[in-house]
């Protein structure tokens, strides 16, 4: 028997043990189907960077996130766009250049207007939302939490400023998804 199902890269976790790929092509509903999606994203290889993946792994794990399907990833990447359009809430969480180190902010994200945007292999937040609406007619509330990173260096770990602010951002996500909730 296997403790409660842990987010890792490629698989996301669920409470109750039902785990499924993200984008997988294979009929399985996407991730986040009808529910909350959390995505932590960044390099975990560089420093301040992977505190998306940090977060994800604490969030796996609390029990406030038990209905939410938590992923980590690199980077947002267009086949993410399906499981953003079936989700009902979105939270994307990754560090940023701007604001003091270990400073949190949390921000709404809308989809730009226009006609979407540019194929990559890579995402910016807004330009994820739109594909989801373009490709799939559907784009769901979602917000960015932001921490202010002290250093993207190479290294695996996080530096003390945001360690320290490590369980302020999981508890900022899961007062969004609690908001959601009530809703």
């Amino acid at each position: 028997m296997t403790d409660a199902p842990r987010a890792r890269a490629g698989t996301p976790a669920r409470a109750g043990g039902v785990e499924a790929e993200a984008g997988a092509p294979r009929g399985d509903p996407p991730a986040g189907a009808g529910g909350v999606l959390v995505i932590g994203y960044g390099n975990s290889l560089r420093g301040d960077d992977g505190i998306g993946w940090h977060v994800a792994a604490r969030l796996a794990d609390d029990v406030r996130m038990r209905d939410a399907v938590v992923l980590r990833r690199h980077q947002l990447t267009p086949e993410l766009a399906l499981d953003v359009s079936a989700a009902s809430l979105v939270v994307l969480v990754d560090a940023s250049e701007v604001g003091e180190a270990g400073s949190i902010a949390v921000r709404r994200l809308d989809p730009p207007s226009g006609a979407g945007p540019a194929w990559t292999h890579h995402l910016e937040p807004a330009s994820l939302l739109a594909l989801a609406r373009n490709l799939y007619g559907a784009a769901p509330t979602a917000f960015v939490v932001s921490v202010g990173a002290a250093t993207l260096e190479v290294g695996d770990g996080l530096s003390p400023a945001l360690e320290r602010a490590l369980p302020g951002v999981v508890d900022a996500v899961a007062r969004i998804v609690a908001g959601h909730a009530r809703a």
